[in-house]
């Protein structure tokens, strides 16, 4: 298939989880031997925000990882997008792009375009921003491929598409699985971002106060931590790292004994099911991951055996040091995990289930030619 994408951007995940995923389902289309073209507006925020912190070294570090990958700029005033879209067989357009081009490329395809097109939606503002996800203009697309069911279930109720999948994200484990041979620098390492207050007070009592208060070593990495969590993890003893690119996250995972995941209050209240990238990028690369409390509503993973919940601060210091001084209990989580991303969580599988989406789409749009002729 000829295949169209519209995102935010590939080649920066700075503050942008959602490039791990993009970049994993690309590669794998590409392997399949599709025709993938991933358009991403130029001096888009997250690229420019990693250009202006950490240059340009970067981009020959992103080529060399990701050979086959390439971004395709676009100014959304100029794209023409009678050129990029006249003979495309699947596109994709992403939640994070502005309005008007959402509208833009679905007025296209109601006016001359024959592709499937289907709305991409990775965040939590369908329950965070209701009202502004409410105004993307959605009418001439095929349907919505949904991070959970919760995300799935507003776009059908609201009525702001005809059809919706849930469409989990998963670990890109070209990139992410275990690094062998690497000698332990610490205890430690958590890799995510700040969270714009969204976690401030769980990553005090699921991260902070733990390292604290068992002498741990370790590390974070992460962008956009204000002062006072800089003052936090210091009074802690904790390294910080700044930005870390994710592809580099396996080789630092392998070089410490556990990590945690702290997801963000909107996901924990309100959108059951969706745990965000980083557990399944932690478990395919196979090292011990203790989470605060979420709901696998879905139940995507085996609690207690995945990985472990510790439901307050007493907990979490209790799972911890079970994890650092049990090396069975460790190996077991790290076996347990492994597999199950192994078995029904990588890109792979989820372009599995893409391809039986669009399969359905055709199939749907045959049999609607028959009875109209």
């Amino acid at each position: 298939m000829k295949i169209s994408m519209f995102y935010h951007s590939l080649l920066s995940d700075w503050n942008h989880g959602n490039a791990h995923f993009l970049r994993g389902v690309v590669a794998e289309l590409l392997s399949r031997g599709h025709d993938v073209k991933v358009y991403e507006p130029k001096d888009n925020w997250s690229l420019t925000n990693l250009l202006e912190g950490h240059g340009e070294s970067f981009l020959q570090e992103f080529k060399a990882t990701y050979p086959q990958l390439n971004s395709i700029f676009y100014e959304a005033d100029k794209i023409d997008l009678d050129a990029v879209l006249k003979d495309q067989d699947l596109v994709i357009v992403h939640e994070w792009n502005d309005h008007e081009l959402v509208k833009a490329v679905g007025a296209y395809r109601e006016k001359a375009g024959s592709f499937k097109l289907l709305f991409h939606d990775t965040h939590h503002r369908a329950v965070t921003e209701r009202s502004s996800m409410a105004q993307y203009d959605l009418r001439h697309y095929d349907g919505v491929l949904a991070f959970g069911n919760v995300i799935r279930d507003i776009y059908l109720k609201e009525g702001w598409t005809k059809n919706a999948w849930t469409w989990h994200e998963a670990a890109d484990t070209r990139i992410f699985h275990p690094v062998d041979n690497q000698e332990k620098e610490g205890d430690l390492v958590w890799v995510g971002n700040w969270g714009d207050d969204e976690r401030t007070q769980e990553l005090q009592t699921y991260l902070i106060d733990p390292v604290k208060e068992l002498g741990l070593k370790a590390k974070i990495y992460g962008v956009r931590y204000p002062d006072t969590a800089l003052k936090a993890l210091k009074d802690a003893g904790i390294e910080y790292g700044n930005w870390l690119p994710n592809y580099k996250a396996p080789e630092i995972f392998a070089r410490y004994k556990v990590t945690v995941h702290v997801p963000r209050s909107p996901y924990v209240q309100s959108l059951p099911g969706i745990p965000t990238i980083r557990p399944f990028e932690a478990m395919a690369c196979g090292i011990p991951l203790v989470c605060s409390p979420w709901d696998d509503a879905e139940h995507l993973f085996t609690p207690g055996e995945d990985y472990l919940v510790a439901d307050s601060k007493e907990s979490m210091k209790n799972k911890l040091s079970k994890i650092l001084n049990d090396s069975s209990m460790a190996r077991s989580l790290v076996e347990h995990g492994l597999k199950t991303i192994q078995s029904k969580h990588t890109c792979a599988h989820r372009v599995n289930e893409l391809l039986h989406i669009v399969e359905s789409l055709e199939l749907e749009a045959s049999s609607t030619e028959k009875q109209n002729t």
